[in-house]
């Protein structure tokens, strides 16, 4: 297991750097850098300004594939997504291409959270555009990493940083951050393998302009990981959780990730599998990367 990030002095500084480590023996290996811009920037033939969101596939071959967040010129309204590929489980990358992903200059595409798998041993990578209208997006890459499609989430215009959910071979369904007035969990669901995208109403899930993320357990039944409120003067994203559902749509409330004091953030979360385990990863207080481990019951409901 591994697992990435970007750091550096704050968002947007030229310091920062994509970073990883490794889950071997129950513990985490020493941060590595993986990536910086001007490493980047050699690779492409042209300045990159500032790194942003990294999100992480290994495909069914071994082979890395690293989506990276990356702008040449201005803030993140000029962001594009870097395709690169190790071929060493993680130890060098190369670039093989940007996106192409916005009809505005193909600028303003960012992305955060982890890709699903095909049937046919391609994936969809979850992405968003941001600059005025926010929308949800998914790129589909065939078995051998190459992009075979993009697709709308839906027609919102107020959702982002989509989480997506595998219902059944054909259904797929997507949670989103909510940028809106809703101030709810936004929702949309795919009947054929994430070709066409439908709204749904904003669920009963609260959510204040927070990330989220889940999966779908290998055994059956789905985890979402996400922040909830709490009354004031508590703050957004005091309060992580983890809530499971059998069908994506009806959601529980299971176990507390981190339940902190007003004014602290733990916040930004990933999830993954492995053998009988959830483990859920996020950053905590914006200066470290917390992980917390839970076990899957055999038999039983999600942890």
């Amino acid at each position: 297991m591994m697992v990435w990030w970007w750091a550096g002095a704050r968002e947007s500084a030229p310091d920062v750097a994509i970073y990883s480590s490794r889950w071997s023996a129950g513990q985490w290996s020493a941060a590595r850098r993986v990536l910086t811009r001007e490493q980047l920037g050699s690779q492409l033939g042209f300045a990159v300004r500032r790194l942003g969101n990294p999100s992480v596939w290994i495909a069914t071959n071994g082979s890395v594939h690293l989506y990276v967040v990356a702008t040449g010129l201005g803030g993140w309204a000029a962001s594009r997504v870097v395709h690169l590929v190790s071929a060493d489980q993680g130890e060098h990358f190369n670039a093989l291409r940007v996106l192409a992903m916005s009809p505005l200059l193909n600028t303003s595409v960012l992305v955060r959270t982890r890709p699903v798998a095909l049937s046919d041993g391609g994936w969809l990578l979850p992405a968003y555009f941001e600059l005025g209208n926010k929308y949800p997006l998914v790129v589909a890459f065939d078995a051998n990493g190459v992009p075979a499609g993009m697709r709308r989430i839906g027609r919102a215009t107020s959702s982002l940083q989509p989480a997506l959910f595998t219902v059944s071979a054909t259904e797929l369904r997507a949670l989103m951050r909510d940028n809106g007035p809703q101030r709810r969990v936004q929702q949309a669901f795919s009947p054929d393998a994430g070709r066409h995208w439908l709204d749904e109403p904003g669920g009963e899930l609260i959510n204040h302009d927070s990330s989220l993320a889940g999966i779908t357990l290998a055994q059956g039944g789905h985890v979402l990981v996400h922040n909830d409120s709490l009354p004031a003067p508590a703050t957004p994203r005091q309060w992580l959780r983890l809530s499971t559902s059998d069908d994506a749509k009806r959601w529980v409330a299971s176990q507390d990730v981190r339940r902190g004091a007003a004014g602290e953030e733990y916040s930004y979360p990933s999830v993954v599998q492995v053998g009988d385990q959830l483990h859920v990863s996020y950053t905590s207080q914006r200066k470290e990367i917390g992980h917390s481990v839970f076990d899957i019951l055999p038999g039983a409901a999600p942890p």
